[in-house]
């Protein structure tokens, strides 16, 4: 059985594949496989792919037509046979010691799930974040089962992403990547890290996250109608009823559903309502969210009886 393998869901970026390609195979640590899903590109994609197969044996490449990310991860696990699974995003990159660090750290600690921090790269350059108020002295943090559900709907500790970890690879086992959900990867995630025994974040970046302006981001940051913005949040929701499920699963205590709340002030109040442009539906939308907050207040103390 091979150590590592490593999934690159690929569609339509031959500007950066190659740079990701070959940060994979500048890795230190070299027993692994790199299971590459061409997602029906309609550009030069898949016949880089095919470069790379043809020089190094580890490359396997699979084409299938167009069926999204999720669909694009799924195909990677038919494919994958290694002892820990990692997902690289086929537009980033990652540093030499990428595996080789990750794999250090869960021999020293038999952790299931193995995050590392990131840094990213717009135009070309990289940028580095200052991590020491969140890792006090950039030192290792283990996490619980319990510990990490808490934390990480608010992103304290950026471990939400399906890429940039190494995972157990029995923690895949009759997992299937969802699709057409909000806040897809962070309800990926939850899924393993409710299967997981600890977590340890590594405060180092070794995987570098592209920003790239698309009509997607842009889509993203427009301001939006009322009814537009209240379609977006009742998904938002609907999320946020399954993160409560999630925390029932997990004998998470009733009192740590305040995280929930924090999270709504934050993300609604304080964010999403600044997407909507007249003043009244503001205001509206206002309404709508706390009256959503004392639904869910109502719910967890009926629980908590």
């Amino acid at each position: 059985m091979v150590k590592v393998s490593i999934g690159v869901p690929v569609y339509n970026v031959e500007e950066y594949l190659r740079q990701c390609l070959n940060s994979i195979m500048e890795q230190i640590f070299t027993d692994f496989e790199v299971i590459m899903v061409d997602d029906g590109s309609t550009d030069n994609s898949f016949s880089i792919c095919q470069e790379y197969v043809a020089r190094d044996n580890r490359f396997k490449l699979i084409h299938q037509e167009n069926k999204g990310l999720a669909g694009a991860r799924n195909t990677c696990l038919k494919y994958m046979h290694g002892e820990f699974i990692t997902w690289i995003d086929s537009d980033d990159k990652v540093k030499p010691n990428y595996l080789e660090k990750l794999l250090q750290v869960q021999v020293e600690t038999n952790a299931q799930i193995i995050n590392c921090v990131y840094y990213y790269i717009k135009d070309g350059i990289e940028y580095y974040y200052d991590y020491t108020p969140v890792y006090p002295d950039l030192k290792e943090i283990e996490l619980s089962r319990r510990d990490v559900l808490r934390t990480v709907l608010l992103d304290k500790y950026k471990i939400i992403a399906l890429w940039g970890n190494l995972v157990d690879s029995k923690l895949y086992k009759g997992w299937l990547c969802s699709q057409g959900v909000t806040f897809e990867d962070v309800d990926n995630k939850f899924k393993l890290y409710l299967k997981t025994n600890k977590v340890v974040l590594v405060p180092e970046q070794l995987y570098g996250y592209r920003q790239r302006n698309s009509s997607i981001m842009k889509a993203a940051t427009r301001k939006k109608t009322f009814s537009e913005e209240l379609k977006l949040t009742k998904n938002l929701m609907h999320f946020i009823e399954k993160y409560t499920y999630y925390m029932e699963v997990a004998n998470i205590d009733v009192e740590e559903h305040l995280h929930i709340l924090e999270f709504i002030d934050v993300f609604f109040n304080s964010y999403r309502v600044d997407m909507i442009e007249n003043e009244e539906d503001k205001q509206r939308y206002f309404k709508y969210i706390n009256r959503y907050k004392e639904k869910l207040k109502r719910y967890w103390n009926m629980c908590g009886e």
